[in-house]
């Protein structure tokens, strides 16, 4: 009995943690077709109530089965600051592979595309064709006057910090 009691009330968390949000996605699919919001806005907005709603039941089942709130909130304290340290510490390495998700959905160059990477209005770039985008780097392939070829490896970030010129298809 100590044990079936605690889990029907985590069950019935559940059902009632499903059904509010299923009220609140209609409201929210309502209220932002009234508005004409974006459809990014309203998944964005149903994704957020959802994960909230179900991490207050996490909580709520964690608590009903015996788990004191001062050790949970200890816990969830403790976590948020290593992952503040650790999201610090990568910082460099989540900013390039967030811009290669930019790159990719915003296509300021293509693959075989010939662009430059301008340091300022007077001064030439970094300039090759476009021969690599992984989660790092964009790698060029740069042609020099004598003929050699070399190959850049430049992160990723930087075509969000500097002025692109670009030939499609290495023209």
């Amino acid at each position: 009995m100590d044990l079936i009691v605690p889990l029907g009330e985590a069950a019935l968390i559940l059902v009632a943690a499903w059904l509010l949000r299923l009220l609140l996605r209609k409201a929210l699919n309502r209220l932002c077709a009234r508005y004409e919001l974006p459809p990014e806005m309203t998944i964005g907005a149903r994704r957020a109530v959802g994960t909230l709603i179900y991490v207050a039941a996490t909580f709520l089942i964690l608590q009903r089965l015996g788990v004191s709130a001062s050790v949970l909130w200890t816990a969830v304290t403790g976590f948020a600051a290593v992952a503040a340290v650790a999201f610090f510490a990568a910082w460099s390495v989540l900013s390039n592979i967030f811009c290669t998700f930019l790159i990719l959905t915003s296509r300021p160059f293509r693959l075989n595309d010939m662009i430059e990477l301008l340091e300022n209005g007077e001064k030439p770039g970094l300039k090759g064709r476009v021969v690599d985008i992984n989660l790092i780097y964009t790698t060029l392939q740069e042609t020099r006057a004598d003929g050699s070829d070399t190959t850049l490896q430049i992160p990723n970030s930087q075509f969000f910090q500097r002025s692109i010129r670009r030939w499609r298809n290495g023209s």
